[in-house]
This record gives C-alpha cells, sequence and structure tokens, in this order.
C-alpha cells in the first residue's frame, strides 16, 4: 500500500514535469497526497438551473441551446458573446481572453450544451463568464458533463477541469491501494463504508440531488473517523508501550497529608476532592499513572499537586515537580516549603541560576534519598541529577515543554507516575489531541470567596482616565500590574515596549511611586529581585511582558492593565487576568485596544469581558485563532491532520479514543497479530513521530 501510495504524480497522465511543479507548489507530489486532496464542496449538475431564475452570485449548472455567438469591441476591447436559451430564459455568457475561433468553431448556433459558471448582473440582465461548457450530442452527455463534480482548491496555473482528470486518474490508481484500518467488525457497528469507497464517494460522488450534502458528509466523516483512529492508537501505544508496564503502587497512610490539611485555612472544594481521588486510584494501582490535571486560574492545582507529592513521600517515594520557568519555579518552591514546614517535609529548588554549593547540596540530597520534594526548571533533566526513589513527576504548565523533555524526566525514575498540570483551560478536542495519551482531570470549580475580576475593554484615548484609576488604586495601598508584547520599540509595529514605558511612567505618569520592570530578557537574579519586591509592596507598580503570564501570585495586586490587547490571544489574556484577584480585594482587569484593533479583535475582547469560565473563553480562542497557535507552541512529534479539522469533526475524536481502546484491549501492543495491517501501517508512517514502542 504505502509503495503505492508514494509513486510520484508524474506516473499520473496528463502530469508531465511543469504540471508536476504547479502541484508541488500546493504540496501534491505523491498519489497520496492527492487522494487526501478533498474538495471544497460540489457542484451537481444533474439539476440544471432554470435561465429565467439565476440569481446573483450562485454557482450553477444550466442546460440550453447557443441562439447566436460573435465578437463584440467594448470600449477598445474585443469579447466573444454567446446568447443561449432554454426556452424559458436566456443568459449571455462571455469570454474576454482566449481563443475566440476556436470557440465559435466547437459552439456554433443551434449547439445544445451543457455549462456551469458563476453568475453575475450587467446592465440589469443575467452573465456567466468564462464558462465551463460541453456539447451535447441528441441531447445526450458522451462527455460525462452533467454529473457531481468536485470543486478543489485552485492550484495556480492548472485549469479546474485538468485538475479533475488528474484527480480521476489518481483515483483509478490509488484506491485499489487503499487498506481498511479500522477492524471490520468495528466499521460494521458504526456502519463506516470501506475507506476506498470513501474516497471515491466524497472526491465523484455517484449521487446527486437534494441528499447529496449529506451523502458527501457521511463519506467524509469516515474518513476523519480512521485518521483520528490511527492518531489515538498511535498515542494510546506510546502510554502503553509494548504491553502492559509495571509501575509503582502507592500506599498512601495520610501521615503527612491529615496535619497538612489541618493547617489550612480552607478545606478542599468538591472539585479538588474528587479530582485528588482520581490521583490517588491512578498511584495506588500498580501501573504507571499518566494524568493531565486542568484547572482554570486560582482553582488549587499547586495544593493538589503537593497532596498527590506527600502520597509518594509517605510510600517511600520522592517527588519532581518541573515548571517551565525560574520565577515560576522558585514561586513554587517558596509556597510548597511554607506549606511543608509545620509537618517537617523539605523541599528543594534546582534552576540552572542555583548558587553551586545550594546546588551540590540539593543534588547529593536526591541521591540519597533525604529531600523528598524538589522543584526545578529543565535543570532537572541534566545529567547530573540522579534520584533515589523518584515515583512521581509533576509537569507545570506542559505546553511550555517539548515531549521529549517530559520523557527526559521520567527516566531518572523507574516508571514513575506522571501529573501534568496547565492552568490554561484546553477544550476537550483538542486535549484529545495534544494530550491523547493521558487520562484526563478538571478542577471546574473555584475556592469560595473568591470574586470575578471586573473586565473592561476601552480605547487608546481612554489612557489617562485608566492611569488615574491605577493610581486611585495604589492610594488605597494596592498594586498594579501593566502588561505590553514587546520589550523593546519596534519601528515595524506601533506598540508600546514595556522599556519604554517603564521609563515613561516613572519620569512622568507616577514619579512618586515606584515602578518595577520585569521581562524575558533580564538575568534570572534580576527578576528574583523585581518579584521580590513587588511580593514585598515595596515596588507598586509593575511594568511588564508576558512573562508574568504563569505563576505570579500577589494577592495585594488588584489592577490588570494590558495594552495592545487586540495581539493577544484569548488564553492569554484570560492568563494575564488571573494575576489578580487573588485576594480578598476587588480587582480589575482593564484590556486597551491599540488604534490598528479591526472588528474581529473588538468583538474578541468583549467575549473575555462578558465571561470569566476559561474552557470558554478556549473554546473561542481555538475558533478564532485555530490549534496551532492556541497552546502558544506547536506540540512536538504530533502529525498535522490532513483530512480532520478538530474545530469541525471535534466529536469524532472521542470514538476514535474509544475504537482505538477497544483494539488494544482485544490485541494489547498489537502484538497478537490480530491486525497486520494495522500494525504495519503505524510502523511505516508514525512511529518515530510518536515515539511508539515497536508494536509486534
Amino acid at each position: 500500500m504505502r509503495s503505492v501510495l508514494a509513486t510520484p504524480l508524474t506516473g499520473v497522465r496528463g502530469v508531465g514535469p511543469k504540471v508536476a511543479e504547479k502541484l508541488a507548489r500546493k504540496g501534491l507530489r505523491t498519489l497520496g497526497d492527492a487522494l487526501v486532496f478533498l474538495p471544497l464542496r460540489h457542484e451537481d449538475r444533474t439539476r440544471p438551473a432554470p435561465l429565467h431564475r439565476l440569481v446573483p452570485g450562485d454557482t450553477v449548472a444550466f442546460r440550453g441551446r447557443i441562439e447566436s455567438i460573435g465578437i463584440r469591441d467594448y470600449h477598445r476591447r474585443r469579447v466573444l458573446e454567446a446568447r443561449l436559451t432554454d426556452g424559458n430564459g436566456w443568459v449571455t455568457l462571455k469570454w474576454f481572453r482566449g481563443n475566440f475561433g476556436w470557440l465559435q468553431g466547437r459552439y456554433p448556433p443551434g449547439t445544445v450544451v451543457a455549462g456551469s459558471g458563476a453568475v453575475r448582473m450587467f446592465q440589469g440582465r443575467a452573465e456567466i463568464h468564462h464558462p465551463e461548457l460541453e456539447p451535447l450530442e441528441n441531447d445526450r452527455d458522451p462527455a460525462g458533463f452533467e454529473r457531481v463534480v468536485p470543486v478543489y482548491s485552485e492550484v495556480e496555473g492548472v485549469h479546474p477541469k485538468a485538475l479533475r482528470r488528474i484527480l480521476e486518474s489518481v483515483l483509478d490508481q490509488a484506491l485499489p491501494a487503499v487498506v481498511d484500518l479500522i477492524p471490520p467488525h468495528l466499521a460494521d457497528e458504526l456502519g463506516l463504508p470501506p475507506m476506498a469507497r470513501a474516497f471515491q464517494e466524497v472526491h465523484f460522488p455517484s449521487r446527486g440531488g437534494p441528499d447529496l450534502p449529506r451523502w458527501v458528509a457521511r463519506h467524509r466523516q469516515a474518513l476523519v473517523l480512521e485518521e483520528f483512529f490511527f492518531l489515538q492508537l498511535g498515542l494510546l501505544l506510546r502510554r502503553e508501550g509494548k504491553g502492559p508496564v509495571e509501575g509503582i503502587a502507592f500506599r498512601p497512610d495520610f501521615r503527612l497529608i491529615k496535619p497538612l490539611l489541618d493547617t489550612l485555612p480552607f478545606r478542599l472544594t468538591r472539585a479538588q476532592r474528587r479530582v485528588l481521588g482520581e490521583i490517588r486510584r491512578d498511584m495506588e494501582a500498580p501501573r504507571p499513572m499518566h494524568r493531565l490535571l486542568q484547572g482554570d486560574v486560582g482553582s488549587g492545582k499547586t495544593l493538589v499537586a503537593l497532596l498527590s507529592a506527600l502520597m509518594a513521600v509517605e510510600s517511600g517515594f520522592q517527588t519532581a515537580i518541573m515548571a517551565p520557568t525560574e520565577i515560576l519555579a522558585e514561586q513554587h518552591a517558596l509556597n510548597l516549603k511554607r506549606m511543608c514546614r509545620p509537618i517537617g517535609v523539605e523541599v528543594g529548588c534546582l534552576t540552572s541560576s542555583t548558587p553551586r554549593a545550594e546546588r551540590d547540596e540539593v543534588l547529593e540530597a536526591l541521591r540519597t534519598g533525604a529531600l523528598p520534594i524538589v522543584v526545578g526548571t529543565h535543570a532537572l533533566i541534566q545529567d547530573p541529577v540522579e534520584f533515589h526513589r523518584l515515583g512521581l513527576v509533576v509537569v507545570d504548565e506542559q505546553h511550555r515543554f517539548g515531549v521529549l523533555q517530559r520523557a527526559g524526566l521520567l527516566r531518572k525514575g523507574r516508571n514513575p507516575d506522571l501529573l501534568v498540570m496547565t492552568a490554561t483551560p484546553i477544550p476537550r478536542s483538542l486535549s484529545l489531541t495534544v494530550y491523547g495519551d493521558l487520562d484526563l482531570s478538571v478542577i471546574d470549580e473555584l475556592p469560595p470567596g473568591r470574586q470575578p475580576v471586573a473586565t473592561r475593554v476601552v480605547r487608546e484615548r481612554d489612557l489617562p482616565k485608566v492611569y488615574a484609576f491605577v493610581r486611585e488604586q495604589v492610594g488605597r495601598g494596592r498594586q498594579a500590574y501593566l502588561v505590553y508584547p514587546l520589550v523593546e520599540e519596534s519601528e515595524a509595529l506601533d506598540l508600546r515596549a514595556a522599556t519604554t514605558m517603564a521609563e515613561h511612567f516613572q519620569g512622568e505618569v507616577f514619579p512618586d511611586l515606584r515602578v518595577g520592570l520585569l521581562h524575558g530578557r533580564m538575568r534570572a537574579d534580576e527578576k528574583e529581585a523585581v518579584m521580590a519586591a513587588f511580593a514585598a509592596g515595596e515596588v507598586q507598580v509593575l511594568v511588564s511582558t508576558t512573562v508574568i503570564e504563569v505563576g505570579i501570585d500577589v494577592p495585594n495586586a488588584t489592577v490588570m492593565v494590558v495594552e495592545h490587547a487586540e495581539r493577544f490571544g484569548l488564553a492569554q489574556l484570560h492568563q494575564l487576568r488571573g494575576r489578580v484577584g487573588r485576594g480578598a480585594e476587588r480587582s480589575y482587569c482593564v484590556l486597551v485596544a491599540g488604534r490598528e484593533a479591526g472588528r474581529d479583535g473588538w468583538e474578541r475582547l468583549r467575549v473575555l469581558a462578558s465571561t470569566s469560565d476559561g474552557f470558554r473563553i478556549a473554546e473561542e480562542d481555538l475558533r478564532i485563532r485555530g490549534p496551532g497557535d492556541l497552546l502558544g507552541t506547536r506540540q512536538s512529534g504530533l502529525p498535522d491532520f490532513r483530512i480532520g479539522n478538530i474545530l469541525r469533526d471535534g466529536p469524532l475524536l472521542q470514538v476514535a479514543r474509544d475504537l482505538a481502546a477497544r483494539v488494544l484491549a482485544e490485541d494489547p501492543g498489537l502484538r497478537a497479530g490480530r491486525y497486520p495491517a494495522l500494525r504495519e501501517a503505524l510502523q511505516d508512517r508514525w512511529a518515530g513521530r510518536l515515539e511508539l514502542a515497536k508494536v509486534g
């Protein structure tokens, strides 16, 4: 199968070197590429439109007799015109270029033709420019024109009619090599057609009429489902490896957890208790946990992670918590140390800027087992780091790490459990794609007493009022963030930059206040000093880039101002808004739209102002920006979908997931040889990219 689909398109009739070059620019190089180059829509030419009812803007199929044809001059421009009638109405056909003599010879008066084209109006009369036409012999259609035809995305330099002929030839050669990968008994349950027939019907449907959209959609869904099934099977295999992997069966006794909970000034929410139950069941099972913990800003994920870590510690194992930035790692470490001190549990911190003596001390304590919990950055992955008994790995803000970094930390132990956390709400369809090898837990409840952040969208001309409001809040003893998209001024973009604005605020707007500056290009010790000063209340106004998006917790900060807010994604703005509203005081988020913010930009910002539901915001962000940009970084190791679209086809991802799980339940690791074609296809196409254990 693979060798046939890998055949270059130069082996197809009508594809010479020049055409092949044009197709390649569209990404079409092989039979397989062309097979998944699906039509944008179809024209139903089996039902000609009455010529007296043509609607401007419609693309229609028509049929009629040429009454006259000839060349006319319009302001020194030669135009070929034909008058076509079907007995009840008529339309003018026009050609502005082409071989006029050949066209007149092919379509003389009296010729019955079938055609299609876009309807437009000129001086109150219907016209069709450069129609596709075929002459009919004795009212019959020898060229097969009057059928349902596909309309493909334009390939520059290749006429649509020629492109259709190429695709027909591709299907003739490729379809015999198409193998059904979903096992027959499961395909029958779902009523799926054979994949070869699904491709045929999506490209060149065998039926037209009112049922056409439903008919094509049914066969297209079969192709999407198989593509999703293939991915989900690969992701599940990546998790399971070569059959079941022996993990750690933790046996927590709550000797540390109960005293810790007694020290807290609040009770766990129902959602936190539910998620902890899911994590506990996973940790007590004799196989490695692979769980994604989603929770909106302020929902209490860090506490859940600590309680999970203590389950490991109570069982005699160590926990490593990996954060994406030094600021976040250090803040986690400080919070965990404060919480663990009353129960006598040590927490260490390891980043690239940890002083040498302290680093050596932490490394030795990890190696001997004297340090039960360590928080760090990617420094935890590096070779000198050895654990005595690593049992649990917690990865915070997973989307900022690559798949290999996650795997690198897991290799520091013998099949440790994995808990991945993210405060970026991810729509279920996207989490099934990006985190398909993880089970999902969601903290969908905020702790009692947390007030929603009042959010307003304003224009640049309102900035003096915004700054006055910031001053008023600071006068009440509060603090404020002012966020900008750039570190330094850009000549290409009319955006205020953090560095320039920090100087402006300190010198002109708030000369009597202490203004701090924080951005990603600063040295770690500089960032730490600024954040420490802000947390201590010594800095009243912090000018920053999005480096503060995650993990900065200053309850006294009650104002978040984001300038050029249209430049940020909705999920990112939601994260920034989450930096305020962390204390008992009412908090505010002001989104300032730049002069260039268009209608779409304003609409997106209004969505944010209308809701604090992170998942609703994430769904809207996914719809607007697409999956590639939503998480900030593209996930490495995941295939692009050629047929499916997670926005349009999201519900099919869960169906595909269930199918993949059933196949692996019947044939764990695909080792029993029940599905040889499926095993071969996985090895051929995805094995390296999905980091699969070798199957079979």
